[in-house]
């Protein structure tokens, strides 16, 4: 590292608690040079992929750093320990001076990624979502079914491609005759060459299941990931205009874990491996940007996990709510506020199948302050949502700590 980026050392005595998860305005990160520290939360959902036991050369507090959100675990020297404390707006001078470390991040944050995604994806749907290429083939069917033809026939598409011996190559090709006429599909075939690129409102960028060769730069419109499982998609995100997506598949060279559709007419920019390690090296504000996004998807995944020990499925909703809030840094005091998704959005959020979402959000619409305003929910005193989420958060504590005496009992 060159002298103009002046790093502190910090030590912590052995047993010292270092950061605390909750705790508001993390503004460093640290990069652990000796000893070993533990993290853990106030409540483990699932437990860390490679456990919670960090060594040298590890790094922790990077998520709620470079997400300007609260601390999301806890960590605690093991021993005592030397560790590297780096400032937010130190971090693009860093990877400036040394690409490793940017590159160890990224790399540790898209595997955590995906770790987290199918453990949410096994707690929320009570399933694992296949992510080899024959799953494409059961997204087609599923967008076939709701009329969907443009994803339905680029899903069919690309099940062909990828699965050209599979046992249902014949009925693809035959679905695919069939609903041509009605289908608007885009990019069915990728040329190298071809960066930037527009997709119509409602046209698949890519299939879960499908092999991943690049990720992409929103650079105007907005993108929904979803997810197919038991016949049900389960909405994960709504990005934006300067969001980025598709790195996962990018980094790991595995199958996409999600889908992603045009939510709107949007312009998007491709980027491929070659053009990723170039950028990673020339461009650090581009890399410090897909930390960011990185670090709040992880903190965003994390505060779903969290929804899904809420046993009421009525908290779940406010709770979800109050984690678009908090996503979105819309002050408590706001007295209204418009979410960018509507009552189907919200039901595939926590997870609960159409039916029984439906009963639950007619009890959420007894509430006044909550309401559907053109396909969107909304509330008239954001105060009300937190009020309400508080409620129901201190009520699985209460249920939590019963169950717990009554076990040791």
């Amino acid at each position: 590292m060159t002298n103009s980026l002046q790093l502190t050392f910090v030590n912590f005595k052995k047993d010292s608690y270092i950061i605390v998860e909750g705790k508001q305005n993390a503004d460093r990160f640290f990069i652990l040079r000796q000893g070993k520290v533990r993290l853990f939360k106030e409540v483990e959902v699932v437990e860390e992929e490679g456990g919670n036991v960090l060594g040298p050369g590890d790094f922790f507090g990077v998520v709620s750093t470079m997400s300007s959100h609260s601390h999301i675990e806890t960590a605690q020297a093991l021993t005592d320990v030397t560790l590297i404390s780096v400032q937010k707006e130190q971090y693009g001078q860093l990877i400036q001076n040394n690409a490793p470390v940017a590159m160890k991040i990224i790399l540790q944050f898209s595997k955590r990624m995906r770790y987290l995604d199918e453990a949410l994806t096994r707690l929320t749907l009570k399933n694992t979502a296949d992510n080899d290429p024959s799953h494409l083939f059961k997204v087609a069917e599923y967008y076939a079914r709701q009329s969907q033809y443009n994803l339905a026939y680029y899903a069919y598409h690309q099940y062909i491609k990828y699965c050209s011996t599979g046992q249902n190559v014949a009925l693809a090709r035959e679905r695919m005759v069939k609903i041509q006429p009605y289908s608007k599909a885009v990019y069915l075939e990728r040329k190298a060459d071809e960066f930037n690129r527009v997709y119509p409102k409602d046209t698949m960028i890519f299939s879960e299941g499908q092999p991943g060769e690049e990720m992409y730069i929103i650079q105007r419109g907005s993108v929904k990931i979803t997810k197919i499982v038991d016949n049900n998609e389960v909405l994960l995100a709504v990005l934006k205009q300067g969001d980025m997506f598709g790195e996962m598949a990018l980094l790991e060279a595995k199958p996409r874990s999600a889908g992603a559709v045009a939510y709107e007419d949007c312009q998007l920019l491709a980027v491929n491996k070659e053009n990723f390690e170039r950028m990673v090296a020339s461009q650090p504000q581009i890399v410090t940007r897909l930390t960011q996004l990185l670090a709040e998807r992880i903190w965003f995944i994390y505060k779903q996990l969290a929804n899904t020990l809420i046993s009421d499925p009525l908290g779940r909703m406010y709770d979800a709510l109050q984690i678009q809030l908090e996503k979105n840094r819309v002050p408590i005091n706001s007295a209204a506020y418009i979410f960018d998704f509507g009552p189907k959005e919200l039901i595939n959020m926590v997870g609960l199948p159409p039916a029984d979402g439906n009963l639950v959000l007619r009890k959420l619409l007894e509430n006044q302050k909550v309401r559907v305003s053109d396909n969107k929910m909304s509330v008239v005193d954001v105060s009300e949502v937190v009020k309400q989420t508080e409620y129901y958060r201190k009520m699985q504590k209460i249920e939590r700590a019963r169950r717990e005496a009554a076990s040791r009992m």
